[in-house]
């Protein structure tokens, strides 16, 4: 996901490969069409949850720039992408003008720079799936979990994002999100607002503390999201 691979040759199939990877190529011939202000509609394999969703475009987003194409206009699409979603579509138009990004189809799955380098977007960046699930289906079914018994304690240090460092004392069988519920109950940062990253990976939520395999005295990074995330329609 968020890969850059080179689609200069010519395709038969005429479609994109694959709408998770982020593409560079020449550019077709045809007109720059405005973007369209309806939001694309899609439904996912697995249901997301919000938490989830922003994990995947988070994820999408820090790693296409390491490819082909050019940063600022990675930034510029994410901006735009961004106020799409909020309703905002002269913002976008605004954003994607001035960048100088074609959009032959008025969609942002399938823009190009000045250069005709090509950019794909996964349709999950640009509007929630139509199967999104709530966010408390999975935290809440937590709520009735039996007390862990199971492994030892040890003490993890974490770093968040908040330029706040602390110890907490867990239990090895402890998942990632009861951790977060933890940090949720004493810091006041809510399960869905909390990325974990350690050694440069992502630890997702049934992640156990033990099979995250920290040694003594490292440092899990927590992102912390902004409190007011972009709402998500149904």
């Amino acid at each position: 996901m968020g890969g850059c691979v080179s689609s200069s040759q010519d395709r038969s199939d005429g479609g994109v490969e694959s709408s998770d990877n982020a593409v560079a190529g020449s550019m077709p011939l045809g007109r720059n069409q405005p973007l369209k202000q309806e939001k694309p509609k899609w439904k996912s394999d697995v249901p997301l949850t919000v938490g989830q969703l922003r994990s995947k475009r988070d994820e999408f987003w820090d790693t296409a720039p390491a490819f082909e194409g050019r940063k600022e206009i990675w930034d510029a699409l994410k901006a735009a992408a961004q106020a799409l979603e909020n309703g905002d579509h002269a913002l976008a138009q605004a954003i994607i003008d001035g960048a100088n990004i074609t959009c032959p189809n008025g969609t942002l799955t399938d823009c190009y720079d000045e250069l005709g380098n090509r950019y794909v977007l996964p349709v999950y960046c640009l509007s929630p799936p139509i199967n999104m699930i709530e966010e408390t289906s999975e935290s809440d079914a937590g709520d009735m979990e039996p007390i862990n018994t199971g492994g030892v304690e040890t003490t993890i240090r974490l770093r968040l994002s908040t330029n706040k460092d602390r110890k907490m004392t867990v239990r090895t069988t402890d998942t990632v999100l009861q951790v977060k519920r933890k940090i949720h109950t004493e810091e006041g940062i809510e399960p869905s607002r909390q990325r974990w990253f350690f050694s440069g990976r992502l630890l997702n939520d049934k992640t156990k503390i033990e099979d995250a395999k920290i040694p003594k005295g490292f440092i899990v990074q927590i992102v912390v999201s902004p409190q007011n995330p972009t709402p998500v329609e149904n």
